[in-house]
This record gives structure tokens, C-alpha cells and sequence, in this order.
């Protein structure tokens, strides 16, 4: 879909993530490894994916600064998708954006079970994907608010949004690593 940035981009933080793992474990605390996430895509990944990436995972290591509960994990996903909100070309609401933002923002609704006691990671992460993969499917069938979908017109978006396809991948990939 699209131009083929998204794509580069994606793929150049995967090899630029790849590439720190072999160079060094990566930190044990949730914090900081979020944080070093953060910086490695701002200057790695390059694009607006970049530094949306950049933002929501800075955003997001502040709440387990201090824990890394389950419910911080929650607390974590919030953070990071308002701080995109803040500084990202979207209005703070309503949904659907057709951008990776869909994805997250369906996540993060899905993983609120989190906040409850006993709750299944996994069982509760797969159901967080599920949301993202759909929330980037229907982006098949919106009009662009933003971004450079927006330029297109609707009639000739025949793909879903290609951000929103991405960050739901990446969801995928976190998800069948705690699998592993």
C-alpha cells in the first residue's frame, strides 16, 4: 500500500533492533528497555514512524519506572497512544484515524482486562492482537484524515492502511515471542 515508505521504514527498525540484540543483551527493566527502544528508532528507523514510535514508547516507559505489573503494562500502552495523540497530525478523538494509531488504540482498549487480578497474559495479549488486526483491516474501507493516504482518494485505497497493518505486526510479534 502506498509508496513503499512505510515498509522501508519498518524494515529498517527491524534489522536496526536486530542489530542491537547481537551487539549486546538487552536491559533487563522494562523501563529502560522501552526507553532504548525509543532512542534506537529515533535515530534508526527514520520517517514520521520513527518518531511516533519514539514518542509512544518514551511516553510509555514512565509508568513502569517505579512497577511492571500487569496493569502498568496497560498503563503503559495509554501513555504511549495519548503522548502519539499529543504530538501526532491525529485530533485526540474520535477513532478511527487510518493510521497505526487504529491498531494501538484497539489494543490498548483490549489489554484494560489486565487491571484485573488474575488476569492471562497471553490469553489477554491474543485477544489485544485479534483487536489490532481487525482495527487495521477495517482501515481498508476509511477515508484518510492525515498522512499521505489522505492525498489519495478514497476509490483508489484498496489496501488497508499500511501503519496500521504494520503496528498490529509488530503486536504480533511481541505476542508469539512470550509465546516462544
Amino acid at each position: 500500500a502506498g509508496d513503499g515508505d512505510c515498509g522501508h521504514t519498518h524494515a529498517r527498525a527491524a534489522r536496526a533492533i536486530q542489530e542491537w540484540l547481537r551487539a549486546r543483551p538487552p536491559p533487563a527493566a522494562p523501563a529502560q528497555l522501552l526507553s532504548s527502544l525509543a532512542d534506537l528508532l529515533l535515530e534508526k528507523m527514520g520517517g514520521s514512524s520513527g518518531v511516533l514510535y519514539g514518542l509512544f514508547l518514551t511516553a510509555a516507559a514512565r509508568p513502569l519506572l517505579s512497577r511492571c505489573d500487569l496493569p502498568a503494562w496497560a498503563d503503559a500502552m495509554d501513555a504511549g497512544i495519548e503522548a502519539m495523540q499529543r504530538h501526532g497530525p491525529w485530533p485526540s478523538a474520535p477513532f478511527p484515524h487510518l493510521s497505526q494509531l487504529d491498531s494501538l488504540w484497539a489494543a490498548a482498549q483490549a489489554l484494560h482486562p489486565l487491571r484485573t487480578p488474575g488476569a492471562d497474559l497471553l490469553q489477554v495479549l491474543g485477544a489485544a492482537v485479534q483487536s489490532a488486526e481487525a482495527a487495521a483491516e477495517a482501515t481498508r474501507h476509511m477515508e484518510a484524515g492525515a498522512g499521505r493516504a489522505s492525498y489519495i482518494s478514497s476509490a483508489r485505497l484498496l489496501q488497508p492502511d499500511p501503519g496500521a497493518v504494520a503496528a498490529a505486526a509488530v503486536l504480533r510479534a511481541v505476542l508469539e515471542g512470550l509465546r516462544a
